[in-house]
């Protein structure tokens, strides 16, 4: 029985890398809210032999994530993998600056909808399933109020979940990719010479064999 990899922020970047490099092993239900990207990622899954689910959605839908899990389950019964690539991204800005809609969006997509998302995914997965979180360590650091205070937040579920599944399952991991070039990292460094970056199909299979 072929398994299946829930991808959420699957569209560009980390996510898309590791979409592509799971295909042939699993079947990839990719969340994005880009559906070009996703056509685009499909493409290049069927050309390694793969197959995907695209589901061009906003994870902050909370009753649009409730469709897909439900669909999830109609399908396949369970869920083998979810991993959650997806952030908001908030803009770098003095703290005392923070723009209320760009925090109100970092809450929503980082901290409730990774909440939520919980809730409808546990059941997938079972005892035997795994999801995966991806720490981006920049709490405190000047700028980053929004986005590392959110990140944090997120990070926080993650571990608690983690603890609280260590005995029975499912497994949740947490890991710290190393920087790669993504468009995330470049509205946070432009001008960055990139040169020394990971590849991010490199980092992928890094992390496909850590799981």
């Amino acid at each position: 029985m072929t398994k299946t990899a829930l991808i959420t922020g699957a569209s560009r970047g980390l996510g898309a890398a590791l979409a592509e490099a799971l295909a042939p092993s699993h079947h990839i239900i990719a969340v994005g809210r880009t559906t070009g990207a996703l056509e685009e990622l499909d493409d290049r899954i069927q050309a390694k032999g793969g197959s995907a689910t695209l589901a061009p959605m906003d994870i902050t839908n909370a009753d649009a994530m409730a469709v897909l899990c439900r669909g999830i389950y109609d399908r396949w019964g369970s869920l083998d993998l979810w991993l959650h690539c997806a952030v908001h991204a908030a803009p770098l800005t003095p703290t005392d600056h923070i723009d209320t809609k760009d925090m109100a969006k970092s809450i929503a997509c980082n901290i409730t909808a990774t909440a939520t998302l919980i809730t409808f995914v546990a059941p997938l997965l079972g005892k035997t399933g795994q999801a995966v979180f991806f720490d981006d360590p920049r709490a405190g650091k000047k700028f980053f109020g929004s986005y590392g205070a959110t990140k944090a937040a997120q990070i926080a579920l993650a571990r608690s979940w983690a603890a609280e599944t260590a005995q029975m399952g499912p497994k949740v991991q947490i890991l710290t990719p190393h920087p790669m070039p993504s468009a995330t990292r470049a509205r946070f460094f432009p001008g960055e010479d990139r040169t020394g970056l990971n590849d991010q199909h490199t980092e992928a299979a890094a992390i496909i064999a850590q799981l």
